[in-house]
């Protein structure tokens, strides 16, 4: 049974290790920025967990516009408790625990944060590669992202909270 909770301190040694299974090393998050977001934002830093071992995860800020911005990368602050945007900066899922739906559960989980708190919707930059699987949950493309994060090009992905009902 897959269960979900926010992030804990003690989680960090294996959030990075499912963050540079899923990312090249010029785009995976870095420790101090996983410390930063455990710290400031665990009300949206949602971990699934199976009999103690982490599978998988979702997080990121509350933003105030609808597109992700490459310094979100750098530095965040602590959400505010209505409204804004809930960006996804990270989704990932350990290599053995894939293609069992746990993106889908971790978005859902997003989803419902999303409605209980007035935010207008969800945002998140994903290569092209990846465009289509996030249009399976109702995301739109809404075209080139001007983020450079990476050096790779990035599509702005956005689910506003009325495609959520």
């Amino acid at each position: 049974m897959i269960s979900l909770r926010n992030v804990q301190a003690a989680d960090l040694e294996q959030l990075l290790l499912i963050e540079n299974e899923g990312f090249p090393i010029e785009e995976a998050a870095t420790k101090e920025a996983f410390v930063e977001r455990i710290q400031l934002i665990p009300d949206t830093y949602i971990v699934a967990v199976k009999e103690g071992e982490i599978l998988g995860y979702i997080n990121g800020p509350i933003i105030n516009q609808p597109y992700i911005t490459d310094n979100l990368f750098e530095k965040i602050k602590e959400n505010p408790k209505r409204g804004g945007y809930q960006s996804i900066l990270g989704l990932a899922v350990s290599k053995q625990a894939r293609n069992q739906g746990i993106s889908k559960i971790l978005i859902e989980k997003m989803e419902e944060l999303v409605k209980e708190n007035e935010r207008e919707g969800m945002t998140l930059t994903c290569k092209q590669e990846l465009v289509s699987f996030y249009e399976k949950f109702g995301f739109v493309n809404h075209g080139m992202s001007e983020s450079q994060h990476g050096g790779v090009r990035w599509y702005n992905m956005v689910k506003l909270r009325e495609a959520m009902d």
